[in-house]
């Protein structure tokens, strides 16, 4: 069976603190998945591409958790691993719209991070037109580095676009690692989603030069919440952020690439990639967990109506 879309990376069981309630005060928490590329096949799944996750978790009520999530989610998870010696990750972590959120990661020596290179085979990639990586996995370990370096070797041969978000998580490692880690994979790709505080970590100022080493689309994430779209073909593209109330800000990088890869994969123009992602992008932020708030076609569409104006009605009966 193909798939339209591979992403590979990790994915943890997330444990999201009642909403309001610091971490270290929390008493419920609800169960959701966590993880950058899960995040980002979930959303592509849910606007009606089909999508297959590779990675590992662990022989454990967590790894159950997850898969059973993915799977219900629409997310091919036919070639994850169960490692039956090492744990699925967990992230915990609170919920605040106007404050900073504490994140508590428990990876260390997880499935995920024991990824292997020997783990990735040509056979998965069949019928791939983009394949979604993150900075996330190579920093888990050395062999999920060399696992990584495998999956575009794999995705060239495949015939497939690479499309790769840095995604820093600076628990991870200092700037030097991820510059070390990271950065080269800038090169390795044909679509970058970055922060521009995180081109400017990896040692990018100008994010326009990217272009200039044989990058064919750099989206560019501002501070100020809004991006710009840069080809080599074509003008440059900016679009501001839709303006929502906040509930969860956490996931919102995800779900902006979810829905600009999906206009890729449409053959939509950059400002109607742009628009789709910053669309999907609010309304995550909107709902709480990860993925809760990532709509499906109909949804995004009637989002861009009344984001855009083109439809004032909000009640859908």
């Amino acid at each position: 069976m193909s798939a339209e879309v591979v992403v590979c990376g990790e994915a943890m069981l997330l444990l999201l603190a009642e909403p309001g309630v610091p971490l270290e005060h929390a008493l419920a928490f609800r169960r959701s998945v966590a993880g950058a590329e899960s995040n980002v096949a979930a959303g592509l799944a849910r606007l009606g591409h089909t999508v297959r996750w590779l990675g590992r978790v662990g022989d454990d009520p967590a790894g159950r958790a997850v898969l059973a999530q993915l799977r219900a989610q629409g997310v091919d998870s036919s070639y994850a691993i169960t490692d039956p010696e090492a744990p699925t990750g967990v992230l915990m972590r609170d919920s605040h719209p106007a404050r900073a959120i504490d994140v508590q990661y428990l990876r260390t020596g997880s499935a995920a991070s024991r990824l292997s290179p020997d783990e990735l085979e040509l056979r998965m990639f069949k019928g791939a037109r983009l394949v979604h990586i993150t900075g996330i996995t190579p920093m888990l370990s050395d062999s999920a580095h060399r696992a990584t370096l495998r999956l575009v070797e794999l995705a060239r041969a495949a015939g497939a676009t690479v499309s790769f978000d840095p995604n820093i998580r600076h628990k991870l490692g200092s700037p030097d690692r991820w510059r070390e880690v990271v950065g080269p994979l800038l090169a390795h790709a044909d679509v970058v989603l970055a922060g521009e505080d995180e081109l400017e970590l990896l040692g990018v100022p100008h994010p326009a030069s990217l272009l200039e080493t044989g990058l064919g689309t750099l989206v560019v994430k501002h501070r100020d919440k809004s991006a710009t779209c840069l080809t080599r073909t074509a003008e440059a593209c900016h679009q501001p952020a839709f303006p929502v109330p906040v509930a969860d800000p956490v996931g919102a990088g995800d779900a902006f690439a979810a829905g600009f890869l999906s206009g890729l994969l449409h053959a939509s123009d950059t400002g109607q990639c742009l628009r789709q992602a910053a669309a999907v992008a609010a309304l995550v932020v909107q709902c709480p967990t990860d993925t809760d708030g990532m709509p499906d076609r109909v949804g995004l569409d009637r989002a861009l109506a009344a984001f855009t104006g083109t439809n004032a009605e909000t009640v859908i009966r």
